[in-house]
């Protein structure tokens, strides 16, 4: 979690083109066209010139729609979020599936299954309404045609087996890839997209750095997930999209790879998956 005591990172050496491929505007601090644009802003100073902005419950998902079409720099994701399956109610997937055909919207996300929150966050769904909501959301993606992002904590096993049972959506995006090498192998067989935010430069992350690895160039993207997972070493900070390029610098170093070669790669990855023009 970001802890707004600590002051922001400052901005990094700039490294384009980058595109957030998953952050949230609205837990930014956005509220309107103007902060969204401040944020945006700022993002381009460090090279980041789009980004993801996802939902995780539907006045997230009705801001992300607003947000991508108040700024042309900015696309948007809507899901509810598997720890809040149990709002996936007719109302809400009428909804839902109303804001995923705008235009603007190039991802069904995130979605998928939580099983570290049931019993420690009051009011969390419980696994079986997770596990429905996930089929409901791939259905979802399937029906309009989109990527679908993964949101997957503790998970590994049902994840993979319910996105077999169900048939994967064309486009899978696993969202903050923090799983080991095997998981990694895993989807990459299936052809499944791995997305690495700041956690890839933590200390303790060794195995998620021995994962990124093994990810082929065609099936990898960068995200912030801000204003979560700052990047070290300012880990616990507020991260922002603009932070990007700390965390690509850290992924080319685990991965032996140029940076501006990542950047380059990872960039025209988001605009094929997402189909960014």
């Amino acid at each position: 979690m970001a802890n707004t005591n600590r002051p922001a990172p400052p901005l990094p050496t700039p490294l384009a083109p980058l595109i957030d491929a998953h952050t949230h505007l609205d837990a930014c601090g956005a509220t309107d066209a103007a902060s969204v644009s401040a944020i945006l802003d700022r993002a381009n100073q460090a090279g980041v010139g789009q980004v993801v902005t996802i939902a995780d419950d539907l006045a997230a998902a009705q801001f992300a729609v607003r947000a991508a079409n108040w700024d042309d720099r900015v696309y948007a994701a809507v899901a509810l979020h598997p720890t809040r399956a149990n709002a996936l109610d007719d109302k809400a997937k009428a909804e839902l599936e109303y804001l995923a055909t705008d235009p603007r919207v190039v991802a069904i996300g995130e979605t998928g299954l939580d099983y570290y929150w049931p019993g420690k966050l009051d009011g969390c769904a419980d696994i079986e309404t997770q596990i429905d909501g996930f089929r409901w959301h791939i259905d979802l993606a399937k029906r309009v045609r989109k990527p679908l992002m993964i949101h997957n904590r503790e998970a590994d096993h049902d994840l993979l087996t319910v996105l077999l049972d169900e048939g994967a959506p064309d486009t899978v995006i696993f969202h903050c890839f923090s799983s080991d090498a095997t998981m990694a192998e895993a989807c990459v067989a299936e052809g499944y997209v791995l997305s690495f935010s700041g956690t890839v430069s933590f200390k303790n992350s060794h195995e998620l750095r021995e994962a990124a690895k093994l990810v082929p160039d065609d099936q990898i993207l960068v995200e912030t997930d801000a204003p979560f997972l700052t990047p070290h070493p300012y880990r616990g900070a507020p991260n922002e999209s603009y932070c990007l390029p700390y965390t690509v610098r850290a992924l080319a170093e685990a991965r032996e790879q140029d940076p501006q070669e990542l950047a380059d790669i990872t960039a025209a990855n988001a605009r094929r998956l997402y189909r960014i023009r």
